[in-house]
């Protein structure tokens, strides 16, 4: 008795997918074909909602989205009379019996439909033979991304639909309710702000098969600042701030002024190559690049600023050891290598005016006869004004630090004026 109930249960399984293929009529018709073959093109509206963008990668240039992507047409073949005027829904085993729009995702570098538990795809069918088919897929495209103001920038990316085989005169593709065709779940990103999504349309030309019908899905993202000022931008100012902090050690502490000017060029150089691993090797000049390198020379300059003090100290010493002036005790050596404790005024420095040869004329003084108003100068000679940086070269730092910090603030000003 077990037995006849099993095979009557199945049997009548069987039976009630015969009654509803005979009611879709599907044996009889040809369905490698498109609706109304040989006739006008078939509408076929579309309309999309995006679950999803799980990630958007700079270095690939791509972005990866999740989407429900639904197909409208009317396929005579299938109507079926109804009392009810109730549609019918079935699943992917009956879409690959009958004829499906061949829609494909143009410029996407891979994509599925989801199957699990089954294969994500729906079908209605209405009795008038208008149909409904809804697939959930996510695709991986390309997006051309502009980094010329990366990180400040804002990025237009599309997902572009089109058909395959069926150009123009067989299909047309439109957006089934306009602009209202494109909806979207809330979508939050790490790192982007999604400005608004837009539904376009267009045609696309193609030499061997002619025009196709093809429709867009067009996002504006806009990046979040915050993220690069905390790992990159804030790092980048302490650094240039810290070597600044040599232009306060005393210009005779060399370990303490040149460890600190090789620690900032060193972080410097890591903070530019972590920046650059984590982008595409492009071959135009970034918004990031030229803050980075900028702040770079900054730092650079600071060290090269020390080792022109340093030489200059050096000469001035060894001068006043040849006129008298430093005890021959005196050990220049051991002066490079002070504690920092030296202040300039333990060294008597002789003024420029002495050091200048007397003249008992001036050679450039105005003539009794010359006009009024003319003034003649004297020239200082090179040798002379390098005699007068190296006597005063204490005065570097004092110069350094107010012309590289308002310099700096200058930078900052026009960079980000420029960008934001």
């Amino acid at each position: 008795i077990r037995i006849d109930y099993k095979l009557k249960r199945q049997d009548s399984t069987k039976t009630l997918l015969i009654k509803s293929e005979q009611l879709l009529r599907i044996e009889e018709h040809d369905f490698a074909m498109r609706p109304g073959f040989g006739g006008a093109a078939i509408p076929v509206g579309i309309d999309v909602q995006v679950e999803s963008i799980d990630s958007i990668s700079e270095v690939n240039m791509d972005f990866t989205m999740t989407l429900y992507l639904r197909h409208y047409w009317r396929d005579e073949r299938l109507a079926f009379p109804s009392r009810t005027n109730r549609s019918r829904t079935f699943d992917s085993r009956l879409v690959k019996k009958i004829w499906v729009p061949d829609v494909f995702f143009v410029h996407s570098k891979g994509s599925f439909i989801h199957d699990t538990t089954t294969e994500n795809i729906m079908l209605r069918v209405y009795p008038d033979g208008n149909i409904l088919y809804s697939v959930r897929v996510t695709v991986t495209s390309l997006c051309s991304m502009d980094f010329s103001s990366f990180p400040l920038d804002t990025q237009n990316c599309s997902l572009e639909l089109e058909s395959y085989a069926y150009n123009e005169n067989d299909l047309m593709l439109y957006w089934k309710n306009g602009n209202d065709s494109l909806r979207t779940d809330e979508i939050v990103l790490s790192q982007f702000f999604i400005e608004h999504f837009q539904a376009s349309s267009g045609l696309a030309f193609y030499s061997s098969t002619g025009w196709y019908n093809r429709l867009f899905i067009n996002f504006i993202l806009q990046r979040h600042i915050f993220f690069f000022m905390l790992q990159t931008y804030f790092p980048t100012m302490l650094m240039v701030v810290l070597s600044w902090v040599s232009f306060w050690i005393d210009r005779r502490a060399v370990p303490a002024r040149v460890s600190l000017g090789i620690t900032t060029v060193l972080t410097m150089s890591t903070i530019i190559t972590g920046v650059s691993s984590s982008m595409p090797q492009v071959s135009y000049v970034k918004a990031v690049d030229i803050y980075l390198w900028t702040s770079f020379l900054f730092v650079f300059l600071s060290v090269i600023e020390y080792a022109a003090v340093n030489y200059c100290t050096t000469l001035e010493e060894m001068r006043k050891m040849k006129r008298g002036k430093i005890p021959s005790t005196f050990n220049a050596s051991q002066a490079m290598a002070f504690d920092g404790c030296f202040h300039d005024n333990d060294v008597e420095l002789t003024p420029f005016s002495r050091a200048a040869p007397a003249l008992t004329s001036d050679p450039l003084e105005v003539p009794p006869g010359a006009p009024e108003g003319t003034r003649l100068r004297r020239q200082r000679s090179v040798r002379q004004n390098v005699d007068l940086f190296v006597s005063n070269s204490y005065l570097v730092d004092s110069y350094s630090r107010v012309v590289f910090p308002l310099s700096y603030l200058l930078f900052n000003t026009i960079y980000w004026s420029l960008y934001t």
